[in-house]
């Protein structure tokens, strides 16, 4: 067990997947995986072990935002040994021409959190998903749907701002979409070594102001989590 964590060893898979809401991710281990074991509850942060086409891959909440998702990160890969992870979880739109359900496969990502300006002295790192992983997400994701969107993305870390028009800049310079998490996770798989890609579904548009309801968000976006799985090692 680590300090969050409370699987015994040899519980959690090399392959993790890992949506912000655990019972995202209770719903995605439950739908797509066989021999299904639930390795955690600690903290309400569900995590789940099972097969997929003879692959052993696990399911786990990161939690909202970059500081709660790090430390599960940290744990996984410190503790748990896990070489790959993805995120699977929603975005908002920043582009007019992202709609609803789309997916998103964000190459770098931008942030507003400080986290990174604090690990390098005040200055800025950039990023990036891992390109082998994000090349064969792309591949399986294109032959599924044409509604596949590839570029940077932004990782914030306040879900309700004070100035409605904040995102405008973001967009002006081409940021797909927003969520607030990747920008922590392509972060960690740089230090320790780790795969790290995020597969994202459009849940919400800043541009217009529709959404997508909760229930549509635990249960509807399966596309991203079977091209994880498909690509998973």
């Amino acid at each position: 067990m680590s300090i969050h964590i409370g699987a015994e060893p040899g519980q959690i898979a090399p392959t993790v997947f890992m949506p912000g809401d655990p019972m995202r991710a209770k719903h995605f281990a439950e739908t797509f995986l066989e021999d299904v074991v639930n390795f955690n509850q600690v903290r309400g942060m569900l995590g789940y072990t099972g097969t997929y086409k003879g692959k052993r891959v696990s399911f786990m909440g990161s939690g909202m935002g970059i500081p709660t998702l790090a430390i599960y990160v940290h744990e996984l890969v410190n503790e748990y040994d896990v070489k790959t992870i993805m995120r699977v979880g929603t975005c908002g739109s920043f582009q007019p021409e992202l709609e609803i359900g789309d997916l998103v496969l964000p190459m770098s990502s931008s942030s507003d959190s400080h986290i990174n300006r604090l690990r390098f002295g005040g200055m800025d790192y950039a990023p990036t998903a891992n390109f082998p992983l994000l090349l064969k997400a792309y591949q399986v994701a294109i032959a599924r749907t044409d509604r596949v969107f590839v570029g940077g993305m932004f990782s914030s870390d306040q879900f309700y701002h004070d100035d409605p028009d904040w995102w405008h800049i973001w967009a002006e310079y081409g940021a797909l979409v927003v969520e607030m998490e990747s920008a922590g996770l392509f972060t960690l798989a740089a230090k320790f070594n780790f795969d790290a890609i995020s597969i994202l579904t459009v849940s919400d548009s800043l541009v217009t102001g529709k959404f997508a309801s909760a229930e549509e968000r635990e249960k509807s976006y399966t596309l991203m989590a079977e091209i994880a799985l498909e690509i998973a090692p």
